[in-house]
């Protein structure tokens, strides 16, 4: 099946439950591998697309029988679909390094994504090379899931219904933002309410008046229309968002020799090519956001990554000393 029509069946498959997935322990269908992979980010996005891509290759080689769930079609949310592939179901999910940092008590993750340390998605090309992701690896291995690779998703910046020029103009919204340890410190240093719901619910809320903005990156808040009810962007760009892409160890495990290369490869191959892909789609999004009628500012980020800087000295984010040195060496930054 052509990727064109794929996507167009994707965005109209109904709600599904958990129980449709396939069975624990690597079942196959037939003589292939079942995999489902399920996101909560629209049709349309370059989450959604690699994920699609990926499905299609995989399809192709005969070996796999890989379906695709994207803008929330399976119930849950991201935390609980990753527990669901920990416990033994066939989900592969783009969780990202914050969220497995809180859910999997691996505080280091979360520098990968905190505000304004990683600022060119090139350097993920590098990162699954270096010791301190192949520890960190091992690490969620033991818990059960396997870290295969991470996407860049584009930068995140605020979606609000009035203008945000400094970090003052924050006060007093409510924004909806990461729930974990990454999103709760942005919002304490940078003054706004933090709200928490899923995001195939912001463009309610924020029509229901029970929020005031989100803080998102530009391919999902294009896919979900937030440009009807958000007509101010401040191009902030405070997190370098990832799409952590992991399985349980056990789907993994279950597999043959040969298909588990495969598998991993295609999966990483295809991140690889969608970080370039989302990275060049960026500012076209930006632009569309203007033709739609978004007023787009571009903030003092000094004032943005002073007001951000007591977030390390205080260590909100619980980070092993001298980390960042040896992330930036590891690097080669």
């Amino acid at each position: 099946m052509k990727l064109a029509k794929i996507l167009l069946a994707a965005a109209f498959v109904p709600l599904i439950s958990l129980a449709g997935c396939e069975k624990k322990g690597g079942a196959q269908a037939g003589s292939r591998i079942a995999v489902t992979f399920a996101g909560t980010e629209g049709a349309t996005s370059g989450q959604s697309r690699m994920m699609l891509e990926a499905a299609e290759i995989l399809n192709a080689t005969g070996r796999f029988d890989v379906k695709v769930y994207v803008a929330g079609q399976l119930p849950g949310d991201t935390d609980n679909l990753v527990t669901q592939a920990r416990l033994g179901v066939n989900l592969v999910i783009p969780s990202d390094p914050g969220r497995l940092a809180s859910q999997f008590n691996i505080p280091d993750l979360n520098i990968l994504m905190a505000p304004y340390v990683l600022m060119d998605y090139k350097i993920l090309e590098k990162l699954p090379h270096t010791s301190l992701y192949k520890e960190w690896q091992a690490e969620l291995e033991k818990k059960g899931i396997v870290l295969i690779a991470d996407m860049f998703n584009g930068f995140r910046s605020f979606y609000t219904i009035r203008p945000v020029n400094k970090v003052s103009d924050l006060s007093g919204l409510r924004v909806r933002g990461f729930g974990n340890a990454i999103g709760q410190a942005l919002a304490k240093y940078l003054g706004y309410a933090q709200t928490t719901v899923n995001a195939t619910d912001i463009y309610a809320g924020i029509q229901a008046k029970t929020l005031d903005g989100c803080e998102i990156q530009a391919s999902t808040a294009d896919s979900y229309r937030l440009y009807e009810v958000t007509k101010y962007l401040a191009l902030t760009k405070h997190f370098m968002l990832q799409s952590s892409f992991v399985c349980g160890k056990s789907l993994i495990d279950s597999m043959p020799a040969a298909d588990r290369e495969l598998f991993l490869k295609t999966v990483y191959d295809t991140v690889t090519k969608y970080s370039g892909i989302i990275a060049g789609e960026e500012q076209g999004y930006y632009d569309g956001f203007r033709s739609k009628g978004v007023t787009i500012t571009e903030p003092n980020l000094t004032e943005f990554e002073n007001a951000i800087a007591p977030l390390y000295t205080n260590n909100d984010l619980k980070l092993t000393r001298g980390l960042k040195d040896r992330l930036f060496r590891e690097l080669g930054m």
